[in-house]
């Protein structure tokens, strides 16, 4: 199967599965709003920027509009950041056609319509060939092609199938799932929490608080999705429990080191700022508080994150306050 693949973002995970895409035979052509970027794309066939020391393969085309980009495409993967799907989206419509399917592997809610990301496609094109791929991934390691799983999940299974058979290599394993909003949710949420593990590193917190950060933060994250419809199997998976582990863990997760930053005592706006690039969990935060006090579920941990990202209380403040709350038993605030 060799497939023409548009790919609109060329950070480091749209680059990322950009060569991997190549490396399966298919032909890829990779797109962005920052015209300086592509240039350097360009030039020196590497992602200095985003994903350095990974070569681009000379198969992988530069484009320089959106419209050459998608222009006989089969598959159109999305790979701009959360907060800027909808433009996204929205610069693509005018060369998109009915039978293109489309690939979102953008993690996050929307800030003030707290829509998830397939519903903004669903908002835009009510007929949408929608699949999201997601799953515990870094960049840096696809790019390298290092072994990872993802999950395609499509809210029908033909569209899942026929994007794990195009991304699935020696090096890529991808599994099937038609819960959409709990793996959008998951890859969302996750980065809440990873942000709340970073801050307990920078505070000099040990592996019994970040185990305990972990398992109760993936409740609360199951406890939103059942309340939105989501499959409670789902968080025990690639897209749950499995994002959960490498965003809170790896030094390559943006939004553990912003809160390592923060925990340190750099203010958010900085630690962001340092970062470099976007840190999805800042926004997602906001967003995430918002609907889980829209639709009446309790979420602690990320309340209390919010309000360190906000500045109402310190972070040593919200330990306390979660440290002690009244007392539960286990499985009180479990689904």
């Amino acid at each position: 199967m060799s497939e023409k693949i548009a790919v609109i973002g060329a950070g480091s995970w749209g680059t990322a599965l950009s060569v991997s895409l190549c490396g399966n035979g298919h032909t890829v052509k990779i797109w962005d709003v920052n015209e300086e970027h592509l240039k350097e794309l360009q030039q020196n066939r590497e992602n200095k920027r985003y994903l350095p020391d990974v070569k681009l393969p000379e198969t992988l085309k530069i484009s320089f509009t959106v419209e050459e980009a998608i222009e006989g495409a089969d598959i159109v993967l999305f790979s701009a950041p959360a907060q800027r799907f909808r433009s996204a989206l929205e610069g693509a419509l005018p060369y998109l056609k009915p039978e293109m399917v489309l690939v979102n592997v953008a993690k996050g809610i929307e800030q003030k319509t707290l829509k998830r990301l397939s519903e903004i496609a669903y908002e835009k094109l009510p007929k949408a060939r929608y699949v999201v791929l997601s799953g515990p991934s870094h960049a840096e390691e696809v790019g390298r092609a290092m072994p990872t799983t993802l999950v395609s999940a499509s809210n029908e299974i033909e569209m899942a199938e026929y994007i794990q058979d195009v991304f699935m290599s020696e090096h890529l394993r991808i599994y099937t799932n038609t819960d959409v909003i709990g793996v959008e949710l998951g890859g969302a949420l996750k980065n809440i929490i990873a942000l709340g593990a970073g801050i307990g590193d920078g505070m000099g917190f040990g592996d019994n608080a970040k185990a305990a950060l972990m398992t109760r933060g993936i409740t609360e994250i199951a406890r939103l999705g059942v309340k939105l419809g989501a499959n409670l199997a789902t968080f025990s998976g690639l897209t749950g429990i499995g994002d959960l582990i490498v965003t809170c863990t790896s030094m390559h997760s943006r939004n553990r080191r912003c809160g390592i930053l923060i925990g340190q005592g750099m203010a958010p706006a900085e630690a962001t700022r340092k970062i470099g690039m976007v840190v999805e969990g800042i926004y997602t935060t906001e967003a995430a508080y918002e609907l889980a006090q829209r639709v009446g579920v309790e979420m602690p941990i990320t309340e209390s994150i919010y309000h360190v990202i906000n500045g109402t209380v310190d972070a040593r403040e919200a330990v306390m306050s979660l440290m002690t709350r009244r007392k539960k038993h286990e499985m009180e605030e479990s689904i």
